[in-house]
């Protein structure tokens, strides 16, 4: 007599090959979308939603918990995290030309009083 059920010794070779075979479907579709990317791309794309400019976002912070910081809540690898942190270093590292004051009208140097006797 045939029974419609399998023992369970003749179900774990499909089961097996089955959750190999979505694993690894699973794991061939994924893709890094920074891949190929600009520091400053990266910053249009993901940043600039919110922050109008990357000057000061780096300010007082190590670029090593930056770079963590970014790859948990912002970039897709550790690749673009670090690149992102790096292009933020070097925002903030780069020093501002100062604004020059308005130029002055230059006049001859007065010529010294004479010094009065008492």
């Amino acid at each position: 007599m045939t029974t419609l059920f399998r023992s369970g010794r003749d179900l774990i070779a499909p089961l097996v090959t089955l959750v190999a075979v979505v694993l690894t479907a699973t794991v061939a579709s994924a893709q890094n979308l920074d891949a190929g990317k600009s520091p400053a791309n990266l910053f249009a794309d993901g940043c600039a939603t919110c922050h109008r400019s990357p000057r000061g976002l780096a300010k007082g912070r190590f670029s090593l918990t930056l770079a963590w910081f970014l790859k948990d809540h912002y970039a897709t690898s550790s690749d673009s995290a670090k690149a992102l942190a790096s292009y933020l270093e070097s925002v903030d590292g780069a020093p501002r030309a100062a604004a020059k004051p308005a130029a002055r009208p230059t006049r001859p140097p007065r010529p010294p009083r004479p010094v009065q006797d008492h």
